[in-house]
């Protein structure tokens, strides 16, 4: 899919884009690319000069090959945005080449962006520049405005977590946390803690790409000053989700403890219950011996009477445990 999109009285509009002679009549501020075709990326390469590298988005992790300006004045950024999907939380990476210094070439001032899937931040950037005239005015507020946006989103998927850690809290807190409950806390808790190790990673992603940027000297006194602001978010976005993974830490030990707590009252159980089987096994032990001797054996009620002798001890012990609260 080919997104356009061109200023028009500071506002970012959409352009239908559905054949190369369509991307002629438009002087473009921005060329989103979402999993291009071959044909798509001819018509970019054809109009605008632009050659795509092949490993534009490969998971490669060093910062040479993430962030570099090409002998052509071209400038490379790939970075990863993040999508807070419950089901399939996961980390997108995004291409970016920008060219502010070939005015050979019709990419000049131009922000070509390539992905292979819809990303949120994207989505939530062009309701806004539609809605708010003056936010965009030339490609690299857009750079910006995405990293800015990307922020954040990362902040409000920071107070969702808190949130759902909130009722986590309380029923951990309640006190009657059953082993069903614990397994439901555990796995919510699991999930929070890759949502916030996957937060700060992209926050940590997101710094190194707003530094390259400050450091590339090509914005504008304003714009530095939007890169710094971006920067002072996402510091203090790290203490918010250090804080995080102390509360998650804190109900992980708390969930642990009182699973601990039901396997002591189970086994404590079982010891009770061998401990009162004692006794009768005490009393059937003596009348099973083999001695030829036994003045039981030949009375009429001594059957009946061991009987009574291991229920008796059998239920004297279990009554004096009660009494002691060791059955609760």
């Amino acid at each position: 899919m080919l997104n356009v999109f061109t200023l028009a009285n500071g506002r970012l509009f959409q352009e239908e884009i559905e054949s190369l002679e369509d991307l002629a009549r438009f002087t473009p501020v921005w060329v989103d690319m979402e999993a291009p075709t071959p044909e798509e990326r001819r018509w970019v390469r054809q109009h605008f000069g632009l050659s795509i590298p092949e490993d534009a988005m490969d998971e490669d992790i060093e910062e040479s090959a993430r962030f570099f300006q090409e002998d052509n004045g071209e400038l490379h950024v790939r970075s990863d945005f993040l999508i807070a999907d419950d089901a399939d939380p996961r980390a997108v990476r995004v291409a970016f080449i920008l060219n502010e210094h070939n005015d050979a070439l019709k990419s000049r001032g131009v922000l070509f962006s390539i992905h292979d899937e819809d990303v949120p931040v994207f989505r939530l950037l062009r309701l806004r520049a539609r809605r708010m005239p003056g936010l965009i005015e030339d490609a690299k507020d857009v750079l910006l405005s995405l990293f800015d946006t990307d922020a954040e989103y990362c902040a409000d998927t920071v107070e969702d977590i808190y949130d759902d850690l909130e009722k986590v809290s309380r029923q951990v807190l309640a006190g009657d946390v059953t082993d069903h409950k614990a397994s439901e806390v555990l796995a919510a808790i699991a999930r929070h803690e890759d949502m916030s190790g996957r937060i700060r990673r992209n926050m940590m992603d997101t710094r190194r790409a707003v530094s390259f940027m400050i450091r590339t000297r090509l914005l504008s006194a304003a714009q530095h000053e939007d890169a710094r602001q971006i920067l002072r978010d996402l510091d203090s976005l790290d203490s918010h989700t250090a804080f995080m993974f102390e509360k998650i830490n804190f109900l992980l030990d708390a969930t642990i403890g009182f699973i601990n707590i039901n396997q002591n009252k189970i086994i404590k159980i079982f010891s009770v219950a061998a401990v009162s089987l004692l006794p009768p096994t005490l009393v059937a032990s003596s009348y099973g011996m083999n001695f030829e001797h036994m003045p039981e054996l030949q009375w009429e009620l001594g059957y009946p009477m061991a009987i009574g002798m291991m229920v008796l001890a059998a239920v004297i012990p279990m009554l004096y445990f009660r009494k002691r609260g060791w059955l609760r």
